[in-house]
């Protein structure tokens, strides 16, 4: 059997801590969400590894460390509105959930949506909503967004989700080819949007309108 809170205790120290992530709210999330059940039974083993994991549906759940590096660029407080593109397993949506008021995901495959909803609302998480949608539209009725994190690499910046962050907010979204990105962190400030290089990064295509055409 394994000792999965001992895993995940390793994953922290090792792939969280010691490779530069600071912000001690996101590293008590990291501890606390349990990753290994977002994963299939069978590759739970290797939920706490330094890799990205198949979900099904040819996407993935993120590794450990992106997704600690992504909520720590969202500089999130507590009290925010956060908007998710790219919803997949609801493992990064539950770390968003620990630490906002409320978390809006979108994932536009049904499948996907409908089992990350139901594992969210059995662990607890009911400052979750999921929406079955072109994620590179955002969601205008819910908007504006104190933050907003995309899981896939996008062509370039959608418009529309520029459009829907609050002045102050923060956009982190990984941003190149189909092969490889960087991952930006853009404030949008009452003078336009500032970005900010936080290194490369490598996601499954953003699929949508304003994102790459579905295959």
């Amino acid at each position: 059997m394994i000792d999965f809170p001992k895993a995940r205790s390793k994953m922290v120290e090792e792939q969280i801590i010691s490779r530069g992530i600071r912000d001690l709210r996101v590293i008590e999330a990291m501890k606390k969400v349990p990753r290994h059940l977002f994963v299939e039974e069978a590759l739970q083993s290797q939920a706490y590894s330094d890799h990205p994991l198949p979900i099904g549906e040819k996407q993935t759940i993120s590794q450990p460390y992106m997704v600690a590096l992504m909520t720590e660029a969202l500089e999130l407080k507590g009290k925010e509105r956060v908007l998710e593109i790219g919803g997949g397993s609801g493992y990064q949506t539950a770390i968003l959930a620990e630490l906002s008021e409320r978390v809006f995901s979108i994932e536009r495959i049904r499948s996907l949506a409908i089992r990350a909803r139901q594992l969210l609302y059995e662990l607890g998480y009911y400052n979750v909503e999921i929406k079955i949608f072109d994620g590179t539209l955002g969601w205008p009725e819910e908007a504006p967004f104190d933050a907003i994190l995309v899981t896939a690499g996008a062509p370039d910046i959608p418009g529309p989700l520029v459009d829907q962050l609050s002045i102050g907010g923060r956009l982190v979204i990984p941003v190149g080819d189909e092969y490889a990105q960087d991952l930006f962190r853009v404030r949008k400030t009452k003078e336009g949007m500032v970005r900010e290089d936080l290194g490369g990064c490598r996601f499954v295509k953003l699929i949508g309108r304003y994102g790459w055409e579905s295959e």
